[in-house]
């Protein structure tokens, strides 16, 4: 793993680590479901299969999609994190599970119905965005979809996060994935106010 990419888990486990008691501090552990995948639940009535989480952070959104009916995986760099998680949803069917997404065990491999993905590929520095893509696209079974959400990048930051442009977003079709639905959203926010929300099938 390259020497950024370790440093950014660290730096996310360090934080959580700082933070156990109360997540005041955490600005994205906001300990309720991801709205635009919570409207993505209510206008999509059919929710069954195997469904991955990545950087699940405290569980919500892995619950949600436990609610709605998936098999859930989630996972995350931070072990203290998932820690918190199996805490908060004690008696869920949830697997909460220590993994990076560029180092997936084979077995993840083409093997999710649904995968969600919110704000993880902006979390690392810009160099690893396009890996990223490609090994998120990877844990895709063949028909199965991703919802993906990112801040817009609307002016130079220094980040971290650095948001995404639409280009950037793009490299999820040359990993071979149709776009089934692509919207720009006004989400309050100090990263930016506003946010994709994309589908892709395989």
């Amino acid at each position: 793993m390259p020497q950024a990419h370790n440093k950014a888990s660290d730096w996310f486990d360090g934080l959580y680590q700082n933070n156990k008691t109360t997540q005041e501090n955490i600005p994205w552990a906001k300990q309720v479901v991801n709205p635009l995948l919570q409207t993505y639940i209510e206008e999509n009535k059919m929710h069954k299969g195997k469904a991955l989480v990545i950087g699940c952070g405290l569980g919500d959104d892995a619950k949600a999609l436990e609610d709605a009916g998936y098999d859930v995986l989630a996972i995350d760099v931070s072990q203290t994190a998932l820690d918190l998680a199996k805490a908060r949803f004690e008696g869920s069917d949830i697997v909460f599970e220590k993994q990076d997404i560029f180092d997936m065990p084979t077995k993840y491999h083409e093997h999710f119905d649904f995968v969600f993905e919110a704000f993880t590929i902006q979390s690392l520095p810009v160099e690893f965005r396009e890996k990223m893509i490609k090994a998120i696209a990877n844990t895709l079974a063949p028909k199965g979809k991703i919802l993906v959400v990112a801040h817009q990048k609307n002016r130079d930051v220094k980040g971290p996060p650095w948001p995404l442009q639409k280009e950037e977003i793009d490299l999820f079709k040359t990993e071979g994935l149709n776009e089934l639905s692509f919207e720009v959203l006004s989400v309050p926010g100090q990263v930016s106010p506003q946010q994709f929300r994309v589908l892709y099938r395989k």
